[in-house]
């Protein structure tokens, strides 16, 4: 697992604002931020929704003293991003909107994911913030087909790839837009951290996409899966990366893929939840489709429509810069699966009876 690294502890620095802290990355670097000693200002959409990050910090066992302010504002617009930015040394960008149904015109989801990059590195660049460390997505990097299927830093997804989700749409161009800015405004720098399928305990009651997997699967909601393959990288160590990326020199200005390890499918994960959960073996997915049967479904299942873009390839997808770059070491991925349903178990979203002791 990721082992701190001194470059990413130094509370005397200065503020650190974090987009997003209601969401699943936004909460766990809150609590880190909070638990190395940094003063942190979260951005919260709504008035009201500070109780969600307070409740996220109980979860977590962190107590923000007078350590902790807050700024309500909204991606869609500009009103209040100067004040959030004011007086602030480093941004966490980590705020987009993520559908948990498919939006019903591409633009729902892209235009406040590109326009609420803008903003946030604009208003930073304005306010003399040194650096902006944007989540992306792999989304942005790994979902056009090239042969052998291997993937870096140096790939992008096509955004006219066809059957391309749009959410992937909305983080390919939100990313493009934020380096098209960086670059032609050289006196702010500009990082960005592509995170795979990130999963983890959750903090709070907001689920995340890929939590909600697992969660599903433990609640017998899933009796087969699709063919799909995909990375896994652990919340915990996403937030790591971010922390490593705010502050090494040698971040500037570039990319850095967050995974673990090799790629695994939905099938591959129950069979990690039924070894370690036994008592849910009988709710969890106990067949996987075929890509044939994928692509059909997916014409009017919305839902599929990722694992069919994916094809049933195996993406090869390498973490070799954000360990030779800034010293990151994921966690294993099997550690990730398990504290994931630990996590579900825990805060009692999953069907009684799954809470057995684990072999």
């Amino acid at each position: 697992m990721s082992t701190e690294d001194p470059a990413a502890s130094a509370p005397e620095s200065g503020t650190v604002l974090v987009t997003g802290g209601t969401g699943f990355v936004g909460s766990h670097s809150v609590a880190r931020l909070l638990r190395e000693g940094y003063r942190t200002r979260v951005t919260v959409r709504e008035s009201g929704q500070e109780a969600e990050v307070l409740a996220a910090l109980r979860e977590a066992g962190v107590d923000p003293a007078d350590r902790l302010e807050f700024a309500v504002v909204d991606l869609s617009a500009d009103s209040g991003w100067a004040e959030a930015v004011d007086g602030v040394a480093h941004v966490l960008h980590h705020a987009s909107p993520f559908p948990f149904t498919p939006p019903e015109t591409e633009e729902e989801l892209i235009l406040p994911a590109r326009d609420g990059a803008l903003r946030v590195i604009s208003a930073a660049r304005k306010a003399g913030v040194p650096r902006v460390v944007m989540t992306s997505s792999y989304a942005a990097v790994g979902y056009t087909v090239k042969p052998g299927n291997h993937y870096s830093e140096a790939d992008w997804t096509d955004p006219d790839t066809e059957g391309l989700p749009a959410y992937h749409k909305s983080k390919v161009l939100a990313e493009r837009a934020a380096w098209d800015y960086a670059h032609t405004h050289p006196d702010i720098e500009l990082t960005v951290v592509n995170p795979t399928g990130i999963f983890g305990p959750q903090l709070g009651n907001r689920p995340s996409g890929s939590v909600g997997l697992v969660r599903g699967m433990l609640a017998g909601q899933m009796p087969v899966v699709p063919v799909m393959y995909f990375g896994v990288v652990d919340v915990r160590d996403v937030v790591d990366l971010h922390l490593r990326a705010m502050l090494h020199p040698k971040a500037a200005g570039e990319r850095f893929i967050a995974v673990s390890g090799s790629s695994i499918s939905l099938f591959d994960m129950a069979q990690i939840l039924r070894e370690h959960f036994p008592a849910a073996a009988g709710l969890l997915p106990s067949a996987e489709l075929t890509i044939e049967q994928v692509r059909e479904a997916a014409k009017t299942e919305p839902a599929l429509r990722d694992a069919a873009a994916l094809q049933g390839r195996i993406p090869v997808i390498s973490n070799e810069k954000a360990r030779s770059v800034l010293g990151w070491e994921p966690r294993d991925v099997t550690e990730t699966v398990v504290a994931t349903a630990d996590s579900q178990i825990r805060l009692g979203l999953t069907p009684p009876g799954n809470d057995s002791p684990r072999s």
